[in-house]
């Protein structure tokens, strides 16, 4: 990533002094193909980590995956998650692994503490230590698990590159993001899977076309509405209480998906009809480029555009506030600063880019 793909996006401010700015990039496009929006190099080759669960979930839901294993809401939710591994979640996973006939120690994702804390500190008092389920992965490897399953695939080495459920979750991914599966540099995600570089604005549309799947074949359409409608109605399944994918998609009531990845990357569907009768599905791609530890800047950007687009309304976004510009307040819950979105994206701009 070079210093000329980022624009300023995010600033803190204390008293009158300007002390930490986040630089970054974005687009709006919608399924037809428009630029709505941008800012930053669109063409930022960088890889969507944990965005792209949705995608990896698709050739598995496609080839019939949840009937056949007679699959919820909530579990095909799961598999497109980075939950925080509640008791919920758990059993969620513990379901899906029954149906497909796997087990915990088939997973090969790792071990981490719950994200929730109340969660872990529940497991801490009790002398508790966390397993494979309580990975935020969890959901994905179980069902790259499942894709093997289906397809009578050996479950060992599963993530290998040349395993065929990796192989074709590539091809597929490939297809939805308008490359070559040789065009997406390789890399391996925190949680030992396969992950692919792809530039923003390839991103942004497929998310789009997962939004508003119409032009992508019937069978591929079905999947990604099946999709698509999990996670929007199962919104704990995907993060989890007070997570900003779940509130999010809480607060939006079913008009968007979202999905945040590692390093400052955040990818937001919106749902066609939302902006007005017969208006396409938009796909919404950022990148942090300082990795956004935090988590503060991505949240910042995805409210401001979604506020700008006209997506959410002042209600929503105040149901949101503590992820969007707000003031900074020290230990004494005093007012010292604010940080705040900087660059300038009107609805009318966002309408006529």
């Amino acid at each position: 990533m070079k210093v000329d793909d980022c624009k300023p996006l995010v600033e803190v401010i204390r008293g009158n002094i300007v002390e930490s700015i986040h630089y970054g990039a974005f687009i709006v496009i919608d399924s037809n193909g428009k630029v709505l929006a941008h800012e930053g190099n669109h063409h930022l080759m960088t890889y969507p980590r944990s965005s792209i669960k949705p995608f990896q979930a698709l050739p598995f839901i496609e080839m019939g995956g949840a009937e056949a294993f007679d699959l919820s809401g909530e579990e095909i939710a799961i598999m497109c998650a980075s939950h925080s591994g509640t008791d919920r979640h758990r059993a969620v996973l513990q379901s899906m692994h029954k149906k497909i006939g796997i087990s915990e120690d088939d997973l090969a994702c790792g071990v981490h503490w719950p994200g929730d804390s109340a969660t872990r500190e529940v497991m801490k008092k009790a002398g508790q230590e966390p397993g494979p389920l309580h990975h935020n992965c969890s959901g994905k490897h179980t069902g790259m698990l499942a894709h093997a399953c289906l397809r009578s695939l050996t479950k060992q080495a599963y993530l290998e590159p040349n395993h065929p459920v990796q192989t074709t979750i590539r091809k597929s991914l490939s297809e939805m993001v308008a490359m070559t599966p040789e065009e997406m540099p390789a890399g391996i995600d925190g949680c030992s899977a396969p992950v692919y570089g792809v530039p923003l604005k390839n991103m942004a549309q497929a998310v789009a076309n997962m939004a508003d799947p119409s032009n992508l074949g019937a069978n591929r359409s079905q999947a990604c509405q099946l999709i698509t409608a999990a996670m929007r109605q199962h919104p704990v399944m995907v993060a989890g209480p007070g997570k900003f994918d779940t509130e999010l998609m809480i607060t939006a009531r079913g008009d968007v998906f979202s999905k945040g990845g590692a390093e400052g990357y955040q990818i937001i569907g919106v749902m066609p009809g939302v902006r007005g009768k017969e208006s396409p599905g938009l796909g919404i791609a950022i990148k942090i480029s300082d990795g956004d530890h935090s988590g503060r800047a991505r949240t910042c950007v995805s409210l401001s555009i979604l506020a700008a687009l006209g997506i959410l309304d002042p209600a929503q976004l105040s149901q949101l506030e503590c992820y969007g510009n707000k003031p900074v307040k020290n230990w004494r819950d005093l007012i010292v600063g604010e940080i705040r979105t900087v660059f300038s994206m009107t609805e009318q701009e966002a309408l006529t880019h």
